[in-house]
């Protein structure tokens, strides 16, 4: 896995990254995910991953497919990882490995579900 920060939208002041990661799935397909958070947890860092959309290309037409759809709010998969952090040839590495531990990982949800909860609560 990769990681890639691409330029999402257009205007210089207010440029948003966005950090993309190259993987393969469990049958050997090549993936594209974006991270949307990273989180701690116990002492421990982890990541919140979900599908990136290739037609999330932040223009302003009115002629891609993606803006027909605006109102519904399409299905996302997410995915959380343990973060990994290493160092090869002086230079510190990412590694996304997933949670083994089920229960651990119903306590991952549980703690992610809660924070974008609160996030909304912000929002609104």
């Amino acid at each position: 896995m990769y990681s890639d920060e691409q330029n999402v939208g257009g205007m210089a002041a207010e440029e948003e990254t966005r950090d993309l990661i190259e993987g393969v799935d469990e049958e050997g397909n090549n993936v594209l995910l974006e991270v949307v958070r990273y989180f701690f947890y116990n002492g421990e860092e982890y990541v919140v991953l979900g599908d990136a959309h290739e037609s999330d290309c932040g223009c302003e037409c009115e002629h891609c497919d993606h803006h027909e759809d605006e109102e519904e709010e399409d299905a996302i998969n997410l995915y959380i990882m343990k973060v990994i952090e290493s160092e090869e040839d002086g230079e510190e590495i990412e590694e996304f490995v997933p949670v083994a531990d089920e229960a651990l990982l119903e306590k991952l949800i549980e703690v992610v579900q809660a924070d974008f909860e609160s996030d909304e609560e912000i929002e609104d």
